[in-house]
C-alpha cells in the first residue's frame, strides 16, 4: 500500500508497512511537472510485470519493486481493484503502478495538480 501526499511542487509516494521490505524502497518523490497522468486500467495489471530488478514477485499475490518492461516501472500491488497507474516523464521510473486506499481520490489529486 502506498500513501500519496502533496508537498509544495512535488508528490511523495510513501510505501507503507512490510511493503517497504518487499519493494526494497520506502518512498518515491516526484515533481508535479513530471506527472503526465494517473488512471486505472485493468489491462496494465498483466501477469508478466517485466524483468524483475530489486523487488519481490509472487504471481497472483504481490508485485513490489522495480521491473523493466518498456522502461523502468515501480510496482507495489496486492489488490488490483485499488491499484492505479501514474505515468511519468523525465524521471527514473516511467510508470508507478501502485495500490492506494482510495484510488479515485488519488487520481483526482494527481490529475488536477497545478503545473
Amino acid at each position: 500500500m502506498v500513501a500519496v501526499t502533496e508537498n509544495g511542487n512535488e508528490f511523495i509516494f510513501e510505501i507503507k508497512g512490510f511493503h517497504k521490505i518487499w519493494a526494497l524502497k520506502s518512498k518515491i518523490i516526484v515533481s508535479k511537472e513530471n506527472i503526465i497522468r494517473a488512471y486505472q486500467n485493468e489491462n496494465e495489471f498483466t501477469f508478466w510485470k517485466g524483468f524483475r530488478m530489486p523487488g519481490t514477485e509472487i504471481p497472483g499475490l504481490i508485485a513490489a519493486g522495480t521491473f523493466y518492461k518498456k522502461g523502468r516501472n515501480f510496482w507495489d500491488v496486492i489488490n488490483t481493484k485499488k491499484a492505479l497507474v501514474v505515468e511519468l516523464k523525465d524521471n527514473y521510473y516511467k510508470k508507478l503502478i501502485i495500490e492506494v486506499e482510495n484510488p479515485e481520490a488519488v487520481i483526482q489529486v494527481l490529475n488536477t495538480k497545478q503545473r
